[in-house]
């Protein structure tokens, strides 16, 4: 059945749901379930759709105070970050922020001011700021201080097996891990430097795990790990060390993010050795820097708007107690012209 015509509405110095319910040809109630964002199973998309747009049209805004007063909800999720330098992190937060407006929500952005370590509340009182909690990368019991009693937690690429968490949205970063490592393999290097991250968490154990798995199923396949900050710097210095230590130098520089990637690209550049020709380096997380670097990046392309997104999702339907999807976001090797077959020794 085709939705109502919309009829004409007086000019109002502010307009109602009222307002937007006679124009769009539709009940209050049709108006409050498609603005609430409860409409799905109830209300028709063409319909849904004719009442935004009439919204918009109209200049609606609800009255958010007393909606929030009657729901008893502030309509307010915290997204807490290990920092806000990382570009992953941004992006994480445009996917959630974009989902969040759609239902009337807003995110506030927070950096956990030890990283990865316990975070402090940002509020006097989070239960009482806030709905939800989504956190990124980050381990369930850092968030203890914010999460108060009843506050449920949404927890982006962690550990599966946290417990007390409301939901998680995974990222299959160990495939990713895969895909780079058979790739190095595939054009036949043998000698493999992990450069790891120095930070404790889930996503680079289930990285460094996910490598050793790969390099034990390929005959002849040597692999070192050394670990450095998520830095340029630190990854510089660390890369020198690996391809200056004794003994055969290693043909591929295998890191654990694109930012430690630049600082091994910037090793070997200071040592006299092109990239690919003599080594080899890879990434993962496919961030700008990646195009940035010449040659550019052969890395790993994590969903990070996707991921925001599926993390605000999930925190509504956990407050509507509603089911969530359950699957794994996928990774995806971007193949660029930092890595080629091994020079001959």
């Amino acid at each position: 059945m085709a939705p109502p015509t919309p009829r004409p509405v007086p000019a109002a110095a502010r307009p109602t749901s009222k307002d937007v319910a006679r124009a769009a040809g539709v009940s209050q109630a049709t108006v409050s379930l498609v603005l609430g964002g409860k409409w799905r199973g109830r209300v028709g998309e063409r319909t849904a759709a004719l009442v935004r747009e009439t919204a918009r049209d109209l200049g609606y805004r609800p009255n958010l105070a007393a909606r929030n007063l009657r729901l008893g909800r502030t309509r307010t999720a915290l997204l807490v970050v290990p920092a806000l330098t990382n570009e992953f992190f941004a992006r994480v937060y445009t996917g959630a922020s974009a989902v969040a407006e759609r239902h009337g929500f807003g995110v506030v952005l927070y950096p956990s001011p030890d990283g990865t370590g316990p975070a402090r509340d940002p509020f006097a009182s989070a239960s009482a700021a806030l709905d939800g909690v989504i956190a990124s990368s980050m381990a369930a019991g850092a968030l203890s201080a914010i999460r108060g009693a009843d506050l449920p937690l949404v927890m982006l690429d962690s550990d599966p097996a946290e417990p007390g968490v409301a939901a998680h949205v995974h990222i299959d970063v160990a495939d990713g891990m895969r895909q780079v490592a058979g790739h190095l393999i595939a054009l036949g290097h043998r000698r493999i430097v992990h450069l790891a991250s120095a930070v404790a968490s889930w996503t680079f154990d289930a990285r460094a795990e996910a490598l050793r798995t790969a390099v034990t199923a390929a005959p002849g396949v040597e692999l070192r790990t050394v670990t450095a900050a998520l830095d340029v710097r630190a990854g510089l210095a660390a890369a020198e060390a690996a391809l200056t230590a004794p003994g055969p130098r290693p043909t591929a520089l295998l890191c654990d993010d694109d930012v430690l990637a630049a600082g091994a690209c910037k090793a070997a550049r200071r040592l006299g050795l092109r990239v690919p020709a003599d080594v080899s380096v890879t990434g993962f997380d496919d961030l700008a820097l990646a195009t940035a670097l010449e040659p550019e990046l052969t890395t790993v392309r994590l969903p990070a708007e996707r991921t925001g997104e599926r993390g605000m999702t999930a925190l509504l339907a956990v407050l509507d107690d509603r089911p969530h999807p359950q699957d794994s976001l996928p990774a995806e090797l971007v193949v660029r012209g930092s890595s080629a077959p091994p020079p001959r020794d």
